[in-house]
């Protein structure tokens, strides 16, 4: 039975709210973090120790003997997802009038629409910064699984950095599985597909200055993809005078994801348990506006995880603040 809410789920707010992107920038959460379906809001994943798979039993079996017996012995974990949303008011005069300036063909202006679309994208946004704070922190990662560059090791100086070794070192360092995505910042991203060393390897000695594009150095390193977040976040609180920084840092992330893994099967470095899908509704509320209005409505269920934290493995301060 579906459960009883105080609000209207409106199909074509779902819509925008499934659908809506920003063009003038790139998320890449959930690419960083695959989504995947769980059957509820509270949900059970496996945890698999890495070495099990690769232990190898006694497989020689005697004339009259009996067949050695293997048991894998996952940890069920239990976890339940978060609530994520927006409501933006629109008083009733509002939405008369715009709809007027349609019937009239003066304006396709849909302040509901609208609401839903800018809910949407505030909420993606978030993730996002989730998503970068959960990717990029050291902690996660075990002790040998991290690097920190500092100084003249920093790829913003082109003289004496290595970041060629310092990439094949983060490929190299992961347990079992080799990391098949970098992901990184803009900023991560731009000093390093100009840098030196990379121009170098990819021309192959003919010039080490230029600028290499996205693929050219996924094939240099032999990995799918390269992830590079191009978001932007106000830091300051309402009111205040803006302050836009990047959500992705200095930092560049090498893990090996697996959009194909569920929470109860597959090895990857992480994903995003997802209940149900992103929901746009309209809320009638008395209290808005003079004549009253509605509250537009945009948000999501989900959980974002990390499973196998041994497969990734982080380089942090890979270029300077400055």
């Amino acid at each position: 039975m579906a459960p009883n809410r105080p609000f209207v789920v409106d199909p074509v707010l779902t819509a925008i709210a499934i659908g809506y992107r920003n063009p003038a920038q790139t998320l890449i959460a959930d690419d960083v973090l695959p989504r995947v379906p769980v059957g509820g809001e509270e949900f059970k994943w496996m945890e698999y120790p890495l070495g099990e798979a690769f232990t190898v039993p006694d497989t020689k079996i005697g004339r009259r003997g009996q067949v050695n017996q293997v048991e894998l012995e996952g940890r069920e974990r239990t976890s339940s997802t978060d609530d994520y949303g927006l409501d933006m008011p629109i008083p009733i005069s509002d939405i008369d009038t715009a709809r007027e300036q349609r019937n009239q063909g003066r304006s396709t202006y849909d302040p509901e629409a609208h609401a839903a679309g800018r809910m949407t994208d505030l909420v993606m946004l978030d993730r996002e910064v989730r998503v970068a704070k959960l990717v990029q922190d050291p902690s996660v990662y075990a002790a040998n699984r991290r690097v920190l560059l500092s100084g003249t090791s920093q790829w913003s100086n082109y003289d004496q950095s290595a970041p060629v070794d310092d990439i094949k070192g983060a490929l190299e360092g992961t347990l079992i599985y080799r990391p098949n995505t970098l992901v990184m910042g803009q900023k991560v991203w731009s000093k390093l597909s100009s840098h030196p060393h990379i121009v170098n390897a990819i021309r192959g000695n003919m010039t080490d200055q230029g600028i290499v594009r996205r693929e050219e150095v996924a094939a240099l390193f032999e990995v799918s993809r390269i992830l590079v977040g191009e978001g932007y976040v106000n830091t300051s609180r309402p009111g205040q005078t803006a302050t836009l920084q990047r959500v992705w840092g200095n930092s560049l992330a090498a893990l090996y994801i697996n959009p194909a893994a569920r929470p109860e099967d597959g090895m990857t470095f992480g994903m995003t348990a997802q209940h149900g899908t992103r929901i746009g509704a309209r809320l009638e509320d008395p209290d808005v506006g003079l004549k009253g209005g509605v509250r537009i409505r945009s948000g999501e269920q989900v959980k974002e995880l990390v499973t196998a934290p041994d497969v990734g493995f982080l380089i942090e301060d890979a270029v300077a603040d400055a």
